[in-house]
């Protein structure tokens, strides 16, 4: 399980990182999207990873503290999730906005001849 969300984590962080070097804008948001939910996965996987556990440890009587997940991951990656779906509506919004001032979708406004 472990070495599977790894590799997930690497796949969508590396393939964000690719998508963001690309010259066009529609690419570059793509690559930001993909590199929040590889660092939301990281950050959940932070808070340990049970199947079927209990998110906090129960009132009263002593319990294993390796048996409960910790729930301020899953916290913060719920904030991550509201604050990367701002953002990339105002990356969106901006795309559009310079597309239609410079007619081209490339990040830097020109477009390159290969």
């Amino acid at each position: 399980m472990e070495l599977i969300l790894a590799l997930a984590i690497g796949i969508l962080v590396g393939s964000g990182v690719w998508l963001m070097l690309r010259p066009r804008s529609y690419q570059v948001i793509i690559g930001l999207c993909l590199l929040a939910y590889g660092v939301n996965l990281f950050i959940f996987a932070m808070g340990r990873l049970y199947i079927g556990g209990a998110p906090i440890m129960p009132k009263g009587g002593f319990v294993d503290p390796s048996a409960y997940a910790d729930p301020m991951p899953q916290a913060l990656v719920l904030t991550a999730i509201v604050i990367s779906f701002a953002t990339t509506a105002l990356f969106l919004v901006l795309m559009i906005a310079a597309r239609g001032a410079t007619g081209t979708d490339h990040v830097d406004g020109r477009e390159r001849h290969s």
